[in-house]
């Protein structure tokens, strides 16, 4: 028998351990030692009851992540599970920590389950484009009926123990931190009252409760908007439904093919690229695991505007005393006002206490002054992008902080060093770009200096974690590697406009890719007069920054969402972009001025020139070294822009599409086209000549 799983006696319970750090993982080796003990604990005959017990923080917790993408080895889980609810002795399951995936369907199929209170079971496989693969979208249903199944399958959300106790998804619930102890104490329960086998695949009181009822149409309709895009949330449903028309064994027969199905999707690939590089994206090129990190404890923000006040909510968020700068006391008392009020509205949800409000408002305070930030361990400058503006601001913190705080900007688009030139200490003074909404959006991009040292970068991304941000480390450079990419494809986007597209017809192929919103309904929310002072800055540093007709719509005071009225207008209280045919009035007159003749352009013509600019873009960020590798690149435009995780990010789906086609449409595009942004990357060409992809870099 394989040693990550064991078999003894305890009196008349027959124990089934499984110790296979460190989440006891659903391994091929697990699997055989499963079915090894099973056959163990069968032919015990002192053994009336056999308990399935985990050693180390948590019961079986999915699939072994190191045999992703790898041939599945007898026996399958299918085959595990279907012995272990077959068995003629009662099988207990005790469940502590969280048994997720294949570890939940292992413990459904045992005949009872005990659990200790702080566990957590769940379904996540549609997070990897997939559904539950060894009969959970069958014997689920069974124990928790339609509604819940279909809402724990398709979201792959977790439920806490008492909820699972509630649905029937486990028969007890014990206050206890000894799962060996509650799991024997259950098992000879069952044995002292003769329990008989119970298994799930039996039970049909759930089925016949909702069968004939439209939960799976409304269920369908719902995902429509939530799922938009989505393959494998809609082949949960037909699994689950497979429950309610088809015997077991049909219905598990079903939800195998609905399986493979997703599993030879292409979105399955993207998603599984996705979760393989959020976990990479932590480890950063020459920072060694035993680099010193400093304690962040307190934390100073300055500016009480949109972002440091959502900079500030992640600190509250995270336990950490934060206190806010402002120059004005009217301006600080109205950004407080905004983070009472953004808690106050998550506390009507109900996802938050009113208790957790008053908390969290406790730990943000205001200042006029930097003296209050002698003592405090990291300041982010959150001001607008404004050079001379920022190097005044990190002239005054290094006067008024102590030694060994870290230094940040919040910058988008500036140079990082030019920054830290302004003060004494350059090795502590790093970029930390939020997105906005800075207290909802997970992306950190961590900006490092040419003189930013290791303990500070290393600090920086251990402090992404703590407040609970995906980190990704990028060398400087003129908008670092999201915006530098976003301003490749918006000016492309813009170009489109200017030659005959309509700003919907740009935004409805991004949308049908896949993006949340389009350019230009991305522009109105982040605000027209952002970009419109970035390219004033940049005018105004000698750069030749062609107008355009959005500069119009700034200075005719249309700055987006919080004027309603930018690109788009927008009704009160709805964030719903509505075209305007003033803006095409505006666009038709910038034309005009221009003497550019307007043209139809094609739907594949904005996909390739908004997509593949972009691609082009983020083989330069790699030849340069602002990102060291592309799956750094494909978690910052997944976490910073909304790029569907399902598709992978902008360099993973070029692979998907093949680096010689885009390659091609490049160079056709710079012959055509001409400009800097269409001159093919060396990378690319490389790539291609050598019939490599981005990921085997």
């Amino acid at each position: 028998m394989s040693e990550v799983v064991t078999y003894n006696r305890e009196g008349s319970i027959g124990v089934i351990t499984v110790n296979y750090p460190p989440v006891n993982a659903l391994s091929h080796a697990v699997r055989s030692g499963l079915v090894a003990a099973l056959e163990q604990g069968e032919k015990d005959a002192d053994a009336k009851v056999l308990l399935l017990v985990c050693e180390g923080r948590t019961f079986i917790a999915g699939a072994d992540i190191r045999e992703f993408g790898k041939p599945m080895q007898d026996p399958g889980l299918p085959s595990v599970v279907e012995q272990y609810e077959s068995s003629d002795k009662p099988i207990v399951a005790a469940i502590h920590g969280t048994a997720l995936g294949g570890g939940l369907e292992t413990a459904l199929g045992c005949h009872y389950r005990v659990a200790l209170s702080s566990a957590k079971v769940g379904l996540p496989e549609v997070k990897l484009g997939l559904l539950p693969g060894a009969g959970g979208t069958q014997r689920l249903p069974r124990l928790a009926g339609a509604q819940k199944a279909l809402e724990m399958i398709t979201t792959g959300e977790f439920v806490g123990a008492k909820d699972a106790l509630a649905l029937g998804i486990v028969d007890a619930v014990e206050d206890s931190s000894d799962i060996k102890a509650a799991g024997l104490a259950y098992a000879q329960k069952v044995a002292d009252e003769g329990k008989p086998v119970r298994r799930v695949r039996d039970l049909t009181d759930k089925l016949q409760a909702d069968k004939g009822s439209d939960v799976f149409e409304q269920f369908r309709a719902g995902l429509q908007k939530k799922a938009r895009g989505l393959f494998s949330p809609f082949k949960c449903v037909d699994a689950v439904e497979a429950a309610f028309s088809l015997p077991f064994e049909d219905g598990v027969k079903r939800e195998r093919e609905l399986f493979m199905e997703c599993m030879e999707s292409p979105q399955r690939a993207g998603l599984v690229h996705s979760f393989f590089a959020e976990r990479e994206v932590s480890k950063v090129k020459g920072l060694s695991k035993d680099t010193p990190v400093r304690d962040i404890r307190t934390v100073g923000v300055i500016g009480a505007g949109t972002m440091g006040g959502g900079i500030a909510m992640n600190f509250a968020n995270a336990g950490i005393p934060v206190t806010i700068a402002e120059v004005k006391q009217e301006a600080l008392d109205k950004g407080l006002a905004v983070i009472r009020r953004n808690y106050e509205n998550t506390a009507k949800k109900g996802r938050i206490t009113q208790a957790q409000v008053e908390e969290r408002m406790s730990l943000i305070s205001g200042t006029l002054t930097y003296d209050d930030f002698s003592d405090v361990d990291l300041v982010i400058e959150a001001v607008f992008e404004s050079m001379d503006l920022k190097k005044k601001i990190f002239g005054q913190l290094d006067d008024a902080c102590k030694a060994g705080a870290i230094l940040a900007s919040n910058t988008s688009t500036l140079s990082i060093d030019d920054i830290a030139a302004a003060t004494k200490r350059p090795q502590d003074v790093i970029g930390l770009h939020f997105f906005s909404p800075a207290n909802v959006m997970k992306l950190l991009e961590i900006v490092r200096g040419e003189n930013t040292s290791n303990e500070v970068k290393a600090s920086a991304m251990a402090l992404a974690k703590k407040i609970r941000k995906v980190g990704v480390m990028v060398g400087n450079c003129y908008g670092f590697v999201g915006n530098r990419m976003l301003h490749k494809r918006g000016a492309e986007a813009m170009a489109l406009v200017n030659e005959g597209a309509s700003p919907q017809q740009v935004d409805k192929v991004l949308t049908d890719l896949g993006f949340p919103m389009g350019q230009f309904a991305m522009s109105d929310l982040a605000g027209i007069d952002i970009g419109y002072s970035i390219r004033q800055e940049r005018r105004k540093a000698g750069e030749d920054v062609p107008a355009s007709w959005l500069d119009k719509l700034a200075e005719q005071g249309r700055l987006g969402q919080k004027t309603q009225a930018g690109v788009y207008k927008y009704e009160e209280g709805n964030r719903k972009p509505i075209p305007d045919p003033e803006v095409d009035r505006v666009v038709a007159e910038f034309r005009e001025e221009q003497g550019i003749k307007s043209r139809d352009i094609t739907d594949q013509e904005i996909l390739e020139r908004c997509m593949y600019v972009m691609v082009n873009e983020g083989a330069k960020i790699l030849e340069e070294g602002i990102a060291d590798r592309s799956l750094d690149i494909d978690i910052t435009w997944i976490y910073g822009y909304g790029f569907p995780a399902y598709r992978g990010g902008p360099m993973f789906w070029a692979d998907q599409i093949g680096l010689d086609i885009i390659l091609g449409t490049v160079e056709q595009f710079y012959d055509d086209l001409g400009g800097e942004q269409w001159k093919p990357a060396a990378l690319l060409q490389k790539l291609v000549s050598e019939g490599r992809k981005f990921s085997d870099l």
